[in-house]
């Protein structure tokens, strides 16, 4: 393996994340709905259209189709927001219960993960192919 194979994350990784969380985000949406921002409305509703987003953006990945990249680097943007929100919330709930380990390390991990999305956006846009 040369070094450029290790430059840039490879879309398989958003691909699979999108299989399994679009169809988590369907068979169990009560798993999502502590991520969605309160100030936005129909949380079950958002949980299901963000689910079919994923899963749409997986056949295009799947597939090579030309508005895979940009459609899922703007599903992993849109979703960032619920990440940190579920993060805001895992800290608050560390602090309410007195710092117990189990609550600080899923707010450490909650927050590790927000930076995280960065290489999958990376690699969403690394299928996006020049116009012809």
């Amino acid at each position: 393996m040369t070094p450029s194979r290790f430059s840039r994350p490879s879309p398989w990784l958003v691909t699979g994340g999108f299989l399994v969380s679009g169809v988590t985000h369907l068979v169990r949406p009560a798993v999502f709905e502590p991520l969605i921002p309160r100030a936005l409305p129909a949380p079950r509703a958002i949980v299901y259209v963000s689910g079919v987003a994923e899963l749409v953006c997986a056949a295009g990945l799947l597939t090579k189709a030309r508005w895979a990249g940009p459609a899922s680097t703007a599903v992993l943007v849109g979703v960032w927001p619920g990440n940190l929100q579920s993060a805001l919330d895992a800290t608050a709930q560390a602090r309410r219960s007195g710092g117990r380990s189990r609550d600080v390390a899923q707010a450490a991990a909650l927050w590790a993960r927000l930076p995280l999305q960065i290489p999958m956006i990376r690699a969403a846009l690394s299928t996006s192919h020049p116009s012809t």
